[in-house]
């Protein structure tokens, strides 16, 4: 039997599956959690494209050797979370000049030439906050941490606001950041450590407030800022976790007045994003966003 045959053997009786169907994937550690697969899977179904996307657990250790299977391997192409982002670039071939910058890659494209990086993260965070407020010029905003997330999301955001002031438990790399904040954009950024003191005073001063911290980090500060009614009416609150469940959080942000967004919308942006990249092809994007919902609300049950 030839290679052709043992792979066509190997998907028989898989449903839209064949020896044939070009695979992309995502990499990170957990990755149990991840809603990514039912999302580029409808929408690869909705064009009827030869693809199917799945989801690899890939330990820090075994980084290096995983992005070597995907060369091995063909996959087309690679989405990228936790805790990979910046390690990641050490493995690639290239990298495009935005993602070099931000110091952080969430989609890999391979290609004749190799397997090139990209970040579509903050991209998709700054769509929707346009989609909540409109142009963010003369906007203040106070970022809760300093990761690849926030990263990803401030180098954009930098250039189209008025001040950026970054929130963050580790004092040093908070102020990392605000630094390479000014480099790109020239746009005034502070660093502070993150204490309910200086998260009272930066939120009173703007009027976005974007959290990047993880859920379990988030949780006291996000009881801070309800109790203490830090937030406003007509402020943007926007938090790049997406929740298994309503957000408590930011359901009573809404109920102070402010417009809302948890990061199942930057999910979806940014996997259309990498959808685009893979495939040369417009996302589906209304598919792509009720893929989403469905596999959240599947976590529930």
């Amino acid at each position: 039997m030839n290679d052709a045959s043992e792979s066509s053997a190997m998907f028989a009786g898989l449903p839209g599956i064949s020896g044939g169907t070009r695979v992309c994937a995502v990499i990170g550690d957990p990755i149990e959690h991840s809603i990514s697969p039912p999302i580029h899977n409808a929408a690869f179904r909705s064009l009827n494209m030869d693809f199917t996307y799945v989801a690899f657990r890939v330990r820090r250790r075994e980084l290096a050797q995983a992005i070597e299977g995907v060369r091995a391997l063909g996959i087309a192409g690679l989405n990228v979370t936790r805790p990979h982002k910046a390690t990641v670039m050490r493995s690639l071939d290239t990298i495009e000049k935005t993602a070099r910058e931000i110091g952080a890659v969430n989609t890999i494209v391979r290609s004749d030439a190799g397997l090139r990086g990209y970040n579509t993260d903050g991209q998709a965070a700054l769509e929707v906050l346009r989609k909540l407020g409109g142009s963010l010029s003369g906007a203040r905003v106070a970022v809760l941490g300093a990761g690849g997330a926030s990263r990803a999301i401030t180098y954009y955001l930098s250039k189209a606001v008025e001040r950026v002031s970054v929130l963050n438990r580790t004092g040093a790399k908070g102020l990392r950041l605000a630094r390479e904040v000014t480099r790109w954009s020239g746009t005034k950024c502070r660093s502070y450590r993150l204490n309910e003191a200086n998260l009272r005073k930066e939120t009173s001063e703007s009027n976005i407030l974007i959290n990047t911290l993880p859920v379990d980090v988030f949780s006291r500060f996000a009881t801070t800022l309800t109790q203490q009614r830090l937030i406003r009416p007509g402020m943007i609150v926007f938090d790049a976790n997406y929740y298994d469940r309503e957000s408590d959080f930011l359901a009573k942000a809404e109920q102070a007045g402010a417009k809302v967004s948890d990061g199942l919308e930057m999910l979806v942006g940014q996997a259309a994003l990498s959808f685009e990249l893979w495939t040369g092809r417009s996302a589906p994007i209304d598919v792509m966003y009720q893929a989403a919902l469905e596999a959240k609300k599947a976590q529930t049950r």
